[in-house]
């Protein structure tokens, strides 16, 4: 008697539906995965109508120009020794509000580094004026 052998199938992966697990697969890791938002200089921005008297005992003037040089209270400071110069400000008066105002072609990285140092010092009270 002569067994006939049986053909195999062999497997096959169904490649139909391939397209449709891969965009089921993006759509899950875009909706399950985090973006940092970028970070900056947080600060608070004063709503409508927000203007009032300052005692000038409790502000000090920081100008930075062109140049890179800074200026607090007429006074020429490296901008390494702003934060100690702030410090001893701060523990004379507590109350005391940084004005930074930049010259026009101010770079950008010495106004930062200026307010990086203010805020090394823990000043609170940073005031950013227009540039004149």
């Amino acid at each position: 008697m002569l067994v006939k052998k049986r053909k195999r199938k062999e497997a096959e992966i169904p490649s139909a539906s391939m397209s449709d697990i891969a965009f089921l697969l993006l759509v899950f890791f875009l909706l399950v995965s985090t973006i940092d938002p970028d970070k900056g200089i947080g600060f608070v921005l004063p709503g409508k109508g927000g203007e009032f008297k300052v005692n000038p005992k409790n502000i000090t003037n920081v100008l930075v120009n062109a140049a890179g040089q800074v200026l607090m209270n007429d006074k020429e400071v490296q901008s390494r020794e702003i934060s100690r110069e702030a410090q001893r400000l701060l523990s004379q008066n507590p109350l005391m509000i940084f004005s930074v105002q930049t010259a026009e072609n101010t770079k950008y990285q010495d106004y930062i580094e200026v307010i990086d140092q203010l805020k090394l010092a823990n000043a609170t009270r940073i005031s950013i004026a227009d540039s004149e």
